[in-house]
């Protein structure tokens, strides 16, 4: 049988919101496998870099440009049994590059009984039927908008933010405030909470274009203005200047849209590389700026409604978000020590690690090893799953068996399932090191403390 270790050639987009030619790091991974119809141009943006089975950008074993799905599909013992049968013969995780240079839409991505529903009901607009729990982890510098506020938080701007209130509207602004007033964090009110937040924010959704239009020059003005002052000082999580420029750099992407409002009532969130957060099908969120790593169940399902020239689906927005509401703490995850992992004395004395990110659903978790030194090597047990390798920092192999295939930035390989995997660095001590994340599905194994 042909040893499961496959170098992949790997599809990049082209969205408006990419960053520009050898700026983006989806471009510079994709242009490190050979291909006939890709090279970077200097000035077309390129955002995302698809590794996985999903049709709208299939990933191909390099060496024979037949399509990881028909591989997978022909010899089931990739992936395992267990999961082809149940993911339908398709790799069960997205893996994803993206190269954020302005924000994308402000969405969220539907749970499963959402998307069938509103893929039979408008399959332009949905392309699948699958639902999209999302994972990120920077690699440089992030920030996005993810999840609602604190309670308290969003009442503060409403008092606070003269252009956000009169948009909103006096009576709604305030019903909201005595709604939640001294319940902002009560678990007996969450329910009562919640249904406030949706009024409040379904309210703002709905503005008119001219009401929008002239707040907007409002907001502006004021954070041209205010400065430290601006927001009422902005709040416990954010300062004011911060959120001034926040406001201003929006506008400039894009001017007076709700998006400069919904800000208020979304945690502002920023990552610095190796940071994480988990985010469940139906929360709410608007990536920025930054390069990170994606990891998401298999679907390309988003229902917009802000930062997007693209279709706005504000009504399926309002209705099916959770509506939960926690601090920026609770919107990060908490990486740990992978604990099947062999490091060699090469790697200890380095201090090599492997991180393991581990969300809590069953189609993904990813590790992020980073080997040090020369010759730091890393051995892993086998997994009872399909996964996906990439190296984003440096130079060295990965060994499946007699198989070792060289490594470098932007290398990809699919391993299949039940393999050991061996990672050796060919960086010398004191050089950036060899940086390497894989996405891996295993059900009922070892994540899963089963």
């Amino acid at each position: 049988m042909q040893v499961p270790l496959i170098r992949l050639q790997c599809g990049v987009n082209s969205y408006d919101w990419g960053k520009v030619g050898r700026e983006s790091a989806a471009a510079k991974f994709a242009a490190a496998t050979p291909s006939d119809d890709f090279s970077i141009q200097e000035e077309k943006p390129y955002a995302e870099l698809w590794m996985g089975t999903h049709s709208s950008v299939p990933s191909k074993d390099l060496t024979t440009k037949r399509a990881l799905l028909d591989l997978v599909q022909d010899n089931q013992a990739l992936m395992s049994t267990e999961i082809s049968e149940r993911y339908g013969h398709k790799l069960p995780f997205l893996f994803k590059v993206l190269s954020i240079r302005k924000a994308l839409s402000i969405q969220a991505h539907p749970n499963k009984k959402l998307a069938e529903q509103l893929h039979a009901k408008d399959s332009k607009n949905y392309p699948d039927d699958n639902h999209k729990p999302e994972m990120t982890i920077a690699i440089t510098p992030f920030d996005g908008l993810c999840g609602f506020r604190p309670l308290a938080e969003i009442s503060h701007f409403l008092s606070s933010v003269p252009s956000l209130r009169s948009l909103l509207g006096e009576s709604t602004a305030n019903e909201f405030k005595e709604a939640v007033k001294g319940r902002e964090t009560s678990d007996e009110s969450a329910d009562t909470n919640k249904k406030a937040l949706q009024k409040a924010f379904t309210a703002l959704m709905n503005s008119k274009p001219d009401a929008i239009d002239s707040a907007a020059k409002d907001l502006v003005a004021a954070a041209k203005q205010d400065g430290e002052d601006f927001a009422g000082e902005g709040g416990p999580s954010n300062g004011g200047k911060e959120l001034a420029d926040l406001v201003l750099r929006l506008n400039d992407q894009f001017p007076s849209d709700i998006g400069l409002f919904v800000l208020f009532f979304l945690n502002y969130v920023k990552l610095e590389p190796g940071e994480a957060m988990f985010l469940k099908a139906d929360d709410i969120h608007a990536y920025l700026s930054g390069d990170i790593m994606e990891c998401m169940a298999s679907s390309d399902n988003v229902v917009r409604a802000g930062f997007t020239p693209k279709y706005k689906d504000i009504p399926t927005l309002t209705s099916m978000l959770t509506y939960t509401y926690a601090p920026i703490a609770e919107q990060k995850m908490h990486p740990t020590d992978y604990p099947y992992v062999t490091l060699s004395a090469a790697a200890y004395s380095s201090n090599s690690t492997a991180i393991l990110y581990d969300p809590p659903i069953e189609e993904f978790s990813v590790v992020k090893t980073d080997l040090k030194t020369k010759g730091a090597k890393a051995t892993f047990e086998p997994i009872a799953g399909p996964s996906i390798v990439i190296c984003t920092k440096g130079w060295g192999t990965i060994g499946v068996g007699p198989k070792r295939e060289e490594m470098q930035e932007g290398f990809v390989f699919f391993v299949g399932a039940t393999a050991e995997v061996v990672l050796e660095s060919g960086e010398e001590e004191g050089e950036e090191g060899f940086v390497t994340f894989r996405a891996f599905c295993e059900l009922g194994g070892k994540e899963d403390g089963k």
